[in-house]
């Protein structure tokens, strides 16, 4: 059993991994995990950034799918999130789902690339994130060509649908409760760790859905509550940025976007706009599927899966074959 690491219900740890925390570039100890896998000639590391509020737990089931194809993972929990520290201090704010400027996520991200990734595990280099992690990624897309091959963007969270009110009103309401010093405050209830897996907004599977409950009812400290305002103003801002078609021209690193047609978080509408000024990215639709790809229905995650393995190695095989008719 690890210490570092943390098995709950139907979510064993991957066999033959390392953990532990890394100092980042303010002295920040972030949790890490590196997973080998069985090949003995391995085809490459993947490196997995999650999404908000998903702790490297979330992903052993994807993990050991990736392991079995012959490739390494290196995943890291963001700070303020998962077994990494808290932006927030006091027993409140370990809830607070917050950050302060996206800036900080790149950076951390490079540091675990030279401390990590690149003296532990094995080349070449891909990244896989999702949501929240695929935007961190295309922020620092331009500055990774000379180190990451290829990269597979889940549901990058390019656009929201907001929190029940239009999004230009809702940046408006982040940057003034921010610029005010009420960053920290939190625009919806704190009730993620209890919601129904009816009408959720994540995903059609239910045995998924409840295993990714049971991890954080097992260890509430994985866990975050809603967004702050901070969040959400860093958040917007990084995706009006990455967006235009100025910014998509500088990334030469060739990437898969993987867009669920039934996402509820992020607008399918948003993804394709992406595709279409994205001169390095490829568009893959996969009808039916919610945000959560990797946490969905085998029917929704093995197209993912197979697109995601067949893309990342340099394959030259179309991911479009991968799609259901």
């Amino acid at each position: 059993m690890s210490d570092v690491l943390f098995e709950s219900p139907g979510n064993p740890i991957p066999p033959n991994h390392f953990a532990g925390f890394f100092t980042s570039f303010d002295g920040m100890k972030l949790r890490y995990a590196v997973f080998r896998s069985g090949s003995q000639v391995p085809r490459g590391t993947i490196v997995l950034l999650p999404g908000r509020n998903e702790p490297i737990e979330k992903y052993f089931e994807t993990v050991r799918n990736l392991n079995e194809q012959g490739l390494w993972v290196a995943a890291f929990d963001w700070r303020g999130q998962g077994g990494s520290p808290r932006l927030i201090k006091g027993r409140t704010g370990r809830r607070r789902g917050h950050a302060r400027r996206m800036r900080d996520f790149e950076r951390d991200l490079d540091v675990f690339l030279e401390q990590i990734v690149l003296p532990d595990t094995k080349l070449p280099f891909f990244i896989l994130g999702h949501s929240m992690g695929a935007l961190i990624a295309l922020k620092a897309a331009p500055r990774l060509a000379n180190r990451i091959e290829r990269m597979a963007l889940v549901a990058p969270f390019v656009g929201a649908t907001g929190l029940g009110v239009p999004n230009w009103l809702l940046k408006i309401m982040a940057n003034v409760a921010t610029v005010f010093g009420f960053g920290w405050v939190q625009f919806s209830r704190d009730t993620l760790a209890n919601r129904p897996f009816e009408g959720n907004n994540l995903t059609s599977d239910q045995l998924r859905f409840s295993r990714n409950q049971a991890i954080v009812h097992a260890q509430p400290k994985l866990g975050i509550g809603p967004p702050t305002a901070r969040w959400i103003a860093t958040m917007i801002d990084t995706i009006e940025e990455v967006t235009t078609m100025d910014y998509l021209r500088k990334i030469e690193v060739p990437c898969l976007v993987i867009a669920p047609a039934n996402d509820q978080i992020v607008p399918y509408a948003d993804l394709e706009a992406l595709s279409r000024k994205f001169r390095a990215g490829k568009l893959l639709t996969i009808p039916g599927a919610q945000h959560e790809v990797l946490q969905e229905r085998d029917i929704f995650r093995e197209q993912a899966l197979a697109a995601i393995t067949a893309f990342i190695p340099g394959s030259d095989a179309d991911p479009e074959q991968y799609t259901s008719a």
